[in-house]
């Protein structure tokens, strides 16, 4: 059993080029860690830095009890698994499964055992003898897993095996991949830019930006507790309303309306209030420092249910709210905004005020 580490982790390229800042990450055997942020934010970098296709500017790789910082990619008991699959094109499904094996001169017995059993698992034994080109995309992205499943690695790492599908495949790999893993109990490290990946099929998430590591946690305290601004904003769709208000008291100031700030410790004279779409409900009734009113300025259509955008009376700043597909409205409606459904941030740091 393999426990994957990192510590300190660290890669300059130039002086104004840091990918990597400073991560400290641990991956228990069996837990699926999702590397999720925008474009540029450091995650592929770090799985190539776990794989050993980069080296560090400073920090270690340690796997079980084993610091493998300097040590080659193949002697690290690794497998990768690429966006592009990385497939033999003129080899079978079985030669590109068993082509790690018969480098590592393991027995043809026991290669044809292993080759079996995880061609098995994926729904593979009938194309074992088909070439990459006479398959379709979900099956070669099932070949690429199977050739690292067959290793038995102690780490498994993956960058974003499914971006090449489309949106009904990618559902049905999906699954297959979390039952897959979850049978396996190995450390997993996930790339994705995908959302909604990094929600169903991890353990733990680690949000990036800039290459620091913004919050790592459980996927729902991700999403019903975010650390920071960004985490809070990055993270759910549609994207949570984040509205810089005056503060005054006790109360946030949202055009001609007061909202209850909770006691915080210091007063603050401005303050960000975020609050997530679907936790925004229509109001029969005003109470004053939960409803504000709104105009309806524009309905977007999302199937089973409505995005509305209302721009606040007697202000500029718009808020939207995700409402039933059958509700209906008045051009000026009430809205109520339960406190508890309620996140507030700093303006400076953007760091999460705890309430």
């Amino acid at each position: 059993m393999a426990k994957l580490q990192l510590k300190n982790l660290r890669k300059q390229f130039t002086p104004n080029v840091i990918p990597v800042k400073d991560i400290n990450i641990e991956v228990e055997d069996g837990e699926f860690l999702t590397l999720l942020g925008p474009s540029g934010c450091g995650k592929s970098t770090l799985l190539r830095l776990i794989a050993g296709l980069e080296t560090p500017t400073q920090g270690r790789v340690i796997i079980g009890d084993r610091d493998v910082t300097n040590v080659a990619p193949g002697d690290r008991n690794i497998a990768m698994v690429f966006q592009s699959y990385a497939l033999y094109p003129h080899m079978t499904v079985f030669e590109n499964i068993s082509a790690s094996l018969k480098l590592r001169k393991i027995p043809p017995d026991e290669i044809q055992r292993r080759v079996n059993d995880v061609a098995q698992k994926l729904d593979l034994d009938n194309l074992l003898a088909r070439k990459p080109k006479e398959m379709s995309g979900g099956q070669r992205q099932r070949v690429a897993l199977a050739r690292s499943l067959v290793r038995n690695p102690e780490v498994f790492l993956l960058d974003e095996p499914l971006s090449n599908l489309d949106a009904l495949l990618r559902e049905q790999v999906r699954a297959e991949l979390k039952q897959l893993f979850n049978a396996q109990q190995k450390p997993v490290v996930y790339v994705t830019h995908d959302q909604t990946e990094a929600m169903t099929l991890s353990t733990k998430v680690a949000i990036l930006s800039d290459g620091y590591l913004q919050q790592l946690d459980a996927p729902h305290q991700i999403y019903s507790c975010p650390a920071n601004k960004f985490v809070a904003g990055f993270v759910g769709s549609p994207q949570m309303n984040l509205l810089t208000l005056k503060c005054e008291e006790n109360y946030a100031i949202l055009g001609d309306f007061k909202i209850y700030l909770p006691d915080f410790s210091a007063r603050k004279k401005q303050i960000i209030m975020g609050i997530r779409p679907e936790d925004i409900r229509f109001s029969a009734a005003e109470n004053f420092g939960t409803t504000i009113k709104g105009k309806v300025v524009l309905v977007e259509d999302l199937g089973k249910e409505k995005l509305l955008i209302l721009q606040v009376e007697n202000s500029e700043q718009n808020i939207k709210a995700l409402v039933p597909y059958k509700q209906t409205w008045d051009e000026l409606v009430t809205i109520e905004l339960p406190p508890k459904q309620i996140h507030w941030f700093d303006v400076e740091s953007g760091d999460r005020l705890l309430q």
